[in-house]
């Protein structure tokens, strides 16, 4: 797990394309400067790849829909952002432009080299179309920034004296003989704008916005345009190589900051409040070194070649660095004028605050306070933030701090500043390094408060006894405890793990043993504001009690993408029904022994026009917390019996099959409904097989049992699914009243222990109940095989039929002179 850390935060999971593109890339531009491949290859192969991916991020946006806001928040929110104004159309179109964008800088990057002759003309006119492009996709991307106009005032000073410094550097750098006087000065100075506009959305005081990244990258994109159009032709040499890094990492930022806009935005804007672009750049104040620092090392350096080139300096150079003056001047001296007093860091904290409240309902929606069954939570689950009274005076450092454990019977918002505030204190320092773990703690035996208290404040011992001197440790809302410490993650991880050795132990409660499982996540502190840092760990924590507790879980981007991904599916799932977005695909099922068609598994598929093809395990998840379920399931057990009714006007002898899930089965008129839905298509009884999963069953055996008993009076045959041959199982089996037993691949083939397959056990357990068997999930030629050796008398899988549509599934049955029951 420790070595694993690097990768997971250098090469997040949704970034994995962009950085496989990287590395491509690095490699072609090592292999073009090293003379192994022609510079026109390279580049247009680089400029390719990168429009590519980008391109089909970008067009993927483009298929999204945002969310409504509400008249509340209509009214609430500013007449002028664009959001309010079509908030459907606004960031499709902001995505067509930019994909536009990207795929015209694509195509300049592919086609320049190739033209020796005109290609700065040629060039010039792809930038300017690109810039264009992207100007007009920025003005409606979703949650772009917007400044005041004196901030707005106040970082055009501060930017101008870097950004003549940059143009300095271009105009020392650029080639004097393939380039005239007048281009050469247009080019320096033009590529100083776009480079300090691009270094101040990545470092500015908006860096954490998606916006501010889409911003930059389109910013990167046009500085390699600028310089394939400054520097010599590739038939001169390899000095257009120069431009494939921007290039490509501007194309891809693009994306990658265009699509998180529309994320975001919808994430925090759960409960549909129109967010700001301010709202969405939560976080420290900018350190204002980058932006000064960069432009004077690059300065440097390319004052140091062109001296060491034998160059003395020119008028213009000159005339550049004098008009460099008056900026830093004035910037010096509005520095000078600030005063970053405690109350602005405090109010610049509480607005961080605010800026991720409104996730948090659509996080408990997606996470649930329900916890395992069987265990009782030591407290409730940690939402609002940490209990304790130990927040610094405003201006405390870190060091100040020192080693603290402090406990809180109760909780409030005033214990979640108190932990933000403690968080804001190493973001304080000039480089913040430090990390949170929330840990939270749950028993199996049924404990009172004054037990549960017992247990926080045994825990807090345990934990202080091992923290490092200048880390941190405070009680929860009665469900655990917080320790902030300043060391690095992969400390901060290893600390973790010892935390789940010292707690783990039994505790000794009033002469009762009692045995504690703990749940631990962990965020970084830098990088991020102490309001993202909470909701980090406790997104990671929620995993680890997911995952079975008793672990450590890392936050990373995953769980956003999980987040985002489960409000589209809450937020497009209610009126599908309604919308006609619901599909079924059949899956014929097959007679082992002849190898004809018997039946087919009506299975469910939710064709949304945003979130595209949507399976029934990522649906019914969702459905179920939305109380959904009963709808979807008689929607689809009248459209396949309308389909098999179809099916035997043309005298085919088959049956097909319909999943239910065991809380609409064991519903008092299930059995009623399900005949009512066959009179009306006039479909034998026989002809329908209804499946329950096993695994199921077990919660409400009797009425289960019920029900199945009343189908079959019907005619109905019933099915059980997910078959586990377990002793459990193989015992209820007794019970039901099924015709068919299905199983899976897993009991086919040979076990590791040398023992013959499972099938041969529930093949003979089959034959004594009178239970037809049926092999499904069979997707080799050898499980087909050993299926068929075990006597399982039908089989399913893609190695026999894969799911197809009903027209293609009826043309597959026509390949077959009979179909028998």
């Amino acid at each position: 797990m420790l070595l694993a850390y690097p990768f997971r935060v250098l090469v997040p999971r949704r970034a994995a394309p962009e950085a496989a593109v990287s590395a491509a890339v690095t490699l072609l531009v090592l292999a073009g400067a090293a003379g192994l491949a022609p510079t026109s290859v390279v580049i247009a192969l680089a400029g390719g790849a990168g429009a590519t991916l980008a391109g089909v991020r970008l067009s993927r946006l483009a298929t999204r829909r945002s969310a409504d806001p509400s008249p509340a928040d209509l009214s609430s929110a500013d007449p002028s952002h664009p959001d309010l104004a079509h908030p459907d159309s606004w960031p499709r179109a902001a995505a067509v432009l930019l994909d536009a964008a990207v795929v015209a800088a694509g195509v300049s990057a592919a086609v320049l080299p190739l033209a020796d002759t005109g290609h700065r003309a040629a060039a010039l006119v792809g930038s300017l179309v690109v810039a264009a492009l992207s100007v007009a996709g920025l003005r409606r991307l979703v949650g772009r920034t917007r400044s005041p106009n004196q901030a707005r005032l106040r970082l055009l000073i501060e930017a101008t004296g870097p950004a003549i410094g940059l143009a300095l550097a271009g105009w020392l750098l650029l080639p004097r003989d393939t380039l005239p006087v007048p281009a050469r000065m247009a080019a320096a100075l033009v590529l100083g704008g776009l480079g300090m506009a691009a270094l101040s959305a990545f470092t500015g005081p908006y860096r954490r916005a998606a916006g501010a990244i889409c911003r930059g990258g389109v910013l990167l994109t046009l500085v390699g345009l600028v310089l394939l159009t400054a520097l010599p032709p590739v038939s001169a040499g390899r000095a257009a190589l120069l431009a494939v890094p921007p290039l490509v990492l501007g194309m891809l930022l693009t994306a990658l900051g265009a699509g998180d806009a529309v994320a975001q935005g919808e994430a925090v804007t759960a409960g549909y409040a129109v967010a700001t672009g301010d709202a969405a750049a939560v976080g420290r104040v900018a350190p204002a070194w980058p932006r000064a620092v960069l432009p004077a090392v690059l300065l440097l350096l390319a004052g140091s070649l062109h001296l060491g080139a034998g160059r003395a300096p020119d008028r213009t150079s000159v005339l550049l660095a004098l008009a460099a003056v008056p900026p830093l001047m004035l910037r010096e001296l509005l520095r000078s004028g600030d005063a970053a007093s405690p109350e602005r860091r405090a109010a610049h904290r509480r607005r961080s605050g605010r800026a991720v409240r409104h996730r948090r309902a659509a996080q408990q929606r997606w996470l649930g306070t329900s916890e395992h069954p069987g265990t009782t939570a030591v407290g409730s689950a940690i939402s609002d933030g940490v209990g304790s009274t130990w927040p610094p005076d405003d201006g405390a450092t870190w060091s100040a701090f020192g080693r603290r454990s402090v406990l809180s019977g109760g909780g409030g918002p005033g214990d979640r500043t108190a932990l933000l505030d403690a968080l804001a204190a190493i973001g304080d320092v000039p480089v913040p390094v430090g990390a949170l773990l929330l840990v939270d703690l749950h028993s199996a035996d049924a404990i009172g408060p004054t037990g549960r208290e017992d247990v926080v404040a045994e825990a807090v011992r345990r934990a202080s006894a091992i923290i490092a001197p200048g880390d941190l440790v405070a009680g929860c809302t009665s469900a655990g405890f917080a320790v902030v410490t300043s060391a690095g993650p992969v400390v901060a991880y290893a600390l973790g793990t010892r935390l789940l050795t010292v707690l783990t132990p039994p505790y000794q409660l009033a002469g009762s043993v009692l045995r504690v499982h703990a749940s631990i996540g962990l965020a970084e502190v830098s990088g991020a504001g102490p309001a993202d840092v909470l909701r980090q760990a406790e997104l990671a924590r929620r995993r680890a009690v997911q995952l079975g507790r008793d672990r450590v879980e890392w936050y990373d981007a995953f769980l956003e993408e999980q987040l985002v991904r489960r409000l589209d599916l809450e937020r497009e799932l209610p009126g599908a029904v309604a919308r006609g977005e619901l599909d079924l695909v059949y899956q014929p099922v097959l007679d082992l022994a002849s190898r004809q068609p018997v039946g087919a598994e009506a299975l469910l598929r939710w064709r949304s026009p945003v979130l595209g093809t949507v399976l029934p395990t990522e649906l019914l998840p969702v459905a179920e917390d939305l109380d959904l379920v009963g709808e979807l399931e008689w929607w689809v057990l009248d459209r396949a019996c309308r389909q098999l009714a179809d099916w035997s006007a043309g005298s085919r002898e088959l049956w097909m099959a319909v999943n239910v899930t065991t809380r609409e089965l064991t519903t008092p008129d299930f059995v009623q409904r399900a005949a009512a839905v066959l009179a009306a298509y006039g479909v034998s009884p026989e002809r329908l097989v209804v499946e329950v999963a096993e695994p199921r069953v077990a919660a409400d055996l009797s009425t289960v049992v019920a029900r199945l008993a009343g189908l079959r009076s019907l005619g109905v045959r019933t099915a059980l699914d997910d078959f586990r041959a377990e002793h459990a199982s193989l015992a209820q089996l007794r019970r039901l009243p099924i015709d068919l037993l299905k199983v899976g691949p897993e009991l086919v083939g040979a076990r590791p222990d040398g023992q013959p397959p499972l099938i041969d056990v529930v093949v003979n357990v089959g034959e004594r109940l009178g239970v037809e068997i049926v092999a499904e999930e069979l997707e080799s030629p050898a499980q087909v095989g050993g299926a068929q050796r075990a006597g399982c008398r039908y089989g399913q899988g893609f190695a026999l039929a894969r799911p197809a549509t009903a027209e293609r599934v009826e043309a597959y049955f026509e390949e077959f002179p009979s179909t028998s029951r």
